[in-house]
């Protein structure tokens, strides 16, 4: 009975235009809408599997090309090619690639031309735009920016690890490499992180910070333009207690500044992205993009609440200020009036942006990539307001 509804909703895309070279070997779950199924240059190739109401597939996609692929709630734009794995509850913009192998899970975002190679696992991970990935990678619970195009891109190596879950088993780790602020104007130098190393989260790393192949990197680096070697000429052995925390303000400072960096990406999207809604970029896919990163703000603000709590830093009175302002930032965050930056700033800097719309079209990188420098630079200056404000808010 199932393979006859599996025929009947293959029938239906098929008349659509979507490519099926074995439409008996896929499956088309009941909880797909047609109509979020783009017919046009789509093809899905043997052994894929499609599930969830909120699924999207929009033109020029490929699906399984190396290996079976299975989606659920995930949201495609045009020219993504999504090679073989797993994928879930995640968000991929125009001509964004996964090699086969991938496991990518909830809160996952990968904008324009973002990619990796073949198995990589992923969840409440962020990749700007042109952001590269080896293969063989881990990188959960990471967001990443810099570089400004194909040619000129972040990277990281193969075999490369974020380390996100601590001996005092809290998740409290994640890791910010370049920012938001800086990073949606696609004009940073990239970031470099070599092969089979790994990066100790909760973690910052500046634009232009070059981390050598081998390098397991432990220590924040907020100078652009620095090379890291970390090699073990040194063997350290001490006891260890489990439920002991060091450097407690450090991490709750980095993830104090992820999750504001976070939330002015949700800024970002709700007033810049919105302006580039057309074929290629519909509502659907913009209420994607949102939904993912309200994913991400929740699951980081839990993290870090719980690792307070174990911590047992509630006596301090900082620390119990985070708790506090996150707490009651958790439940306002839904209203993107929550954190606005400075109102002024943002309302000179949308009205550039779409004096260039109308100048250059719909195509959001060229869009960027053609804004003014010093009008880049008050797009920058009103979401490193947002950052503050929230930073500022949990250091009172």
């Amino acid at each position: 009975m199932e393979k006859k509804s599996d025929h009947a909703r293959v029938d239906i895309l098929i008349k659509k235009g979507v490519v099926f070279p074995d439409p008996d070997n896929v499956h088309i779950d009941a909880t797909i809408n047609p109509d979020k199924i783009s017919g046009e240059q789509t093809i899905i190739y043997p052994g894929c599997r499609l599930f969830g109401a909120s699924t999207l597939i929009m033109p020029n996609v490929r699906l399984g090309l190396e290996a079976p692929v299975t989606i659920e709630n995930c949201q495609l734009g045009p020219g993504v090619q999504l090679k073989g794995g797993f994928f879930k509850d995640a968000v991929f913009l125009k001509n964004a690639v996964m090699g086969s192998g991938a496991h990518v899970r909830e809160g996952t975002i990968l904008e324009e031309q973002a990619s990796g190679a073949h198995t990589v696992g992923l969840k409440q991970t962020i990749l700007l735009p042109f952001v590269t990935l080896g293969s063989l990678i881990n990188f959960c619970d990471c967001l990443m920016a810099g570089g400004t195009s194909r040619k000129n891109h972040s990277e990281v190596g193969s075999s490369y690890i974020h380390f996100n879950f601590t001996p005092n088993q809290d998740k409290a780790t994640a890791s910010l490499v370049g920012d938001i602020p800086r990073g949606v104007m696609l004009n940073r130098p990239p970031v470099f992180l070599g092969g089979q190393g790994g990066l100790v989260g909760p973690c910052r790393l500046a634009f232009g910070t070059i981390i050598a192949a081998g390098s397991i990197c432990r220590r924040d680096e907020l100078r652009s333009g620095r090379l890291i070697v970390e090699n073990a000429k040194s063997n350290v052995n001490i006891p260890f207690k489990i439920g002991r925390y060091t450097g407690v303000n450090r991490i709750v400072t980095n993830n104090v500044i992820y999750i504001a960096n976070l939330w002015a990406l949700m800024q970002w999207y709700v007033h810049i992205r919105s302006l580039f809604i057309s074929d290629d970029f519909p509502v659907a896919l913009l209420a994607g993009l949102t939904e993912k990163l309200q994913m991400g703000i929740r699951e980081r603000i839990n993290r870090l609440t719980v690792f307070i709590q174990k911590a047992g830093t509630g006596k301090d009175r900082r620390n119990d200020t985070v708790c506090n302002t996150l707490s009651a930032f958790a439940a306002g965050a839904e209203n993107a009036l929550f954190y606005v930056g400075d109102r002024g700033l943002r309302d000179h800097f949308i009205s550039k942006i779409k004096s260039v719309i109308q100048q250059e079209g719909m195509d959001y990188i060229h869009v960027i990539k053609k804004i003014d420098p010093l009008v880049a630079k008050d797009g920058t200056l009103w979401l490193q307001g947002i950052v503050d404000d929230i930073v500022n808010d949990c250091d009172r």
